[in-house]
């Protein structure tokens, strides 16, 4: 795919940045979104991948806030933990999550992080009709996206959340910071049974590659049971097919990504839209993306 700069025409002295820290850049589908959003929107900003190394990052990120015209940053794997130590101020969310994806100098110059792949996954889910509050809800995966979903069902008022995670002690430390957080939450730890919860999340690599098990025992799942998804490799992986197959309603996981851009455009002050709006500019090819 060319490279190509917005349709507004140009890149000027006024043009605001948002720099995407990770590495590698490869992979990096923000750019993809954003830019094609501000020239269509006729927002004098742009996204700029930036493949940056873990041990560059102290020095990095605080020089980058240093320029007036670095609007925020977005923060990607491997930076997403150690990012943590470099910010002034959190959000609950990020601090459930042990994570932040999102990075914006406030009116006092102070660096605040925040979280938003968990707030992404629980927009769609409220804009498909899930009632969250009061719901029980079972999170497979405690690793960085799982840690954030859990957060944001919890902001959104679930009242009971199980965790599992093949690594006990990741599932125990995200229960520990959730219940922090959150006293009135109901936390479990160690089951994967999707029998009896309203939304079962798919929150592990399983699905990237063919032949992966299935996260649950999706025969145990009741069919009024919601199944989401955060793999993104195909819309439909065998666990979202085999839920639909028993009648659940299922969110696909390039859905949290979509969902969770509005988010960050109204984190960093910008004009903010739709999923829907996204998806139709969006420089993605069919097979990455595109319903």
């Amino acid at each position: 795919m060319n490279a190509r700069l917005p349709a507004a025409g140009r890149i000027d002295g006024h043009t605001e940045l948002i720099v995407h820290l990770g590495y590698p850049t490869h992979s990096f589908k923000a750019p993809l979104i954003y830019n094609p959003y501000f020239a269509a929107a006729n927002i004098n900003a742009v996204v700029v991948p930036m493949a940056c190394r873990g041990p560059a990052l102290p020095g990095l990120l605080p020089a980058l806030f240093g320029l007036d015209n670095v609007r925020g940053a977005l923060i990607t794997m491997p930076l997403k933990v150690s990012v943590m130590a470099l910010l002034d101020t959190v959000s609950p969310t990020a601090r459930v999550a042990g994570a932040c994806n999102a990075v914006r100098r406030d009116a006092e110059g102070r660096l605040v992080g925040d979280m938003f792949d968990g707030e992404g996954f629980v927009r769609g889910l409220l804009r498909k009709g899930l009632v969250l509050a009061g719901a029980s809800a079972l999170v497979v995966g405690s690793g960085g996206v799982g840690s954030a979903i859990a957060a944001s069902l919890a902001a959104a008022a679930v009242q009971r959340l199980a965790l599992f995670d093949v690594n006990p002690a990741a599932a125990e430390g995200l229960a520990a910071r959730l219940r922090t957080e959150y006293p009135a939450l109901q936390v479990g730890t160690g089951e994967r049974d999707p029998a009896g919860h309203d939304l079962v999340v798919n929150a592990t690599p399983l699905g990237m590659e063919p032949g992966d098990p299935l996260p649950v025992d999706v025969q145990r799942l009741d069919p009024r049971t919601f199944v989401g998804e955060v793999v993104m490799r195909q819309r439909m992986t065998a666990f979202l097919s085999a839920a639909q197959a028993r009648g659940c309603r299922v969110q696909v996981g390039s859905d949290m990504l979509f969902e969770q851009i509005p988010a960050y455009l109204d984190f960093f002050g910008f004009p903010t839209t739709t999923a829907e709006h996204l998806r139709e500019l969006a420089w993605l090819e069919p097979q990455e993306d595109k319903p």
